[in-house]
């Protein structure tokens, strides 16, 4: 079976919307072999790597033999810049490494190795706008929630990330995708609160400070609160995808919008503004000398 990617694939809820399309076509179906064609795409933006990969990985789970087929120009060069093509052998070490944000796929047990990663590839990327060393660690302990989230509520075998670096005069960014396939938002929420709230308002809930479904003798949540306000400041953005929910933080606002179809697992993806100079620091950082 050969599935055509379209021409543009962004970070978008179009971008989203299609991800749950290709799900579908590789599961809904009795084919065992298929053929994921990029013959038509100019542009898929490396941070959405994440996503295909997994949903590869769930197909091939059930049998499927999935391939990839007829990436080229900068879509092929960005698979094999960030390390999506598994055992490959083709390495551009012309291109700035700090243009790069890597895949990877982890296990839920390797915490210790996702927060290097965010603090090497992302935090301490010369891109990324200045920041003080100890909102470094809070920002990295905050992004670090995502990646609890998938493994505590998600109870899920991987955890797939990958970034992209976008160096546009006008819209300079860094997006970093974390996905994994397991339980929903929307499941874990309406089991906690015992309703039936539809996506959308399950993630809403979700990102409230304080709200956490964790119960019993685990943990709760690491807190969320740096990052957003970072991204506020930063003008940036936050996307959150699970089951039939699109949730939004961008320019101070909330956007939210449901799919016709249900995701099954979670999206998380960061952008943060790199025209952004200013120089951040936390507020008990600042002293009288900073002020006057």
């Amino acid at each position: 079976m050969n599935i055509l990617i379209p021409p543009v694939i962004k970070s978008n809820y179009e971008g989203y919307k299609f991800f749950i399309k290709l799900y579908y076509s590789l599961h809904n179906y009795q084919e065992k072999n298929y053929r994921i064609n990029f013959e038509q795409t100019r542009i898929f933006e490396a941070n959405l790597s994440a996503i295909l990969r997994a949903i590869n990985d769930t197909g091939r789970e059930k049998g499927k033999n999935i391939k990839i087929i007829n990436a080229k120009n900068t879509v092929k060069d960005h698979f094999i810049l960030n390390g999506f093509f598994e055992n490959q052998n083709q390495i551009r070490e012309s291109y700035s490494a700090s243009m790069v944000i890597p895949f990877n796929k982890f296990t839920p047990f390797q915490d210790i190795e996702f927060m290097r990663y965010v603090g090497d590839k992302i935090l301490s990327n010369p891109n990324f706008p200045e920041h003080s060393n100890m909102l470094n660690k809070k920002i990295n302990t905050s992004i670090f929630e995502l990646f609890e989230n998938a493994r505590t509520h998600g109870n899920c075998k991987s955890i797939y990330t990958c970034g992209q670096i976008t160096k546009d005069i006008e819209n300079a960014r860094l997006d970093f995708t974390i996905v994994d396939m397991g339980k929903t938002i929307k499941n874990n929420v309406n089991e906690y609160l015992g309703k039936e709230l539809n996506g959308t308002d399950a993630i809403s809930w979700a990102m409230e400070s304080g709200h956490t479904t964790k119960t019993g003798n685990v943990s709760g949540g690491l807190g969320l609160d740096i990052i957003f306000e970072f991204i506020r400041l930063n003008k940036g953005k936050i996307q959150i995808v699970s089951s039939d929910g699109y949730w939004e933080f961008s320019n101070n606002e909330v956007i939210e919008k449901e799919f016709e179809e249900p995701f099954l697992g979670t999206i998380a993806n960061i952008e943060v503004n790199l025209n952004d100079k200013s120089k951040y620091k936390l507020k008990e950082e600042i002293s009288l000398k900073d002020i006057f």
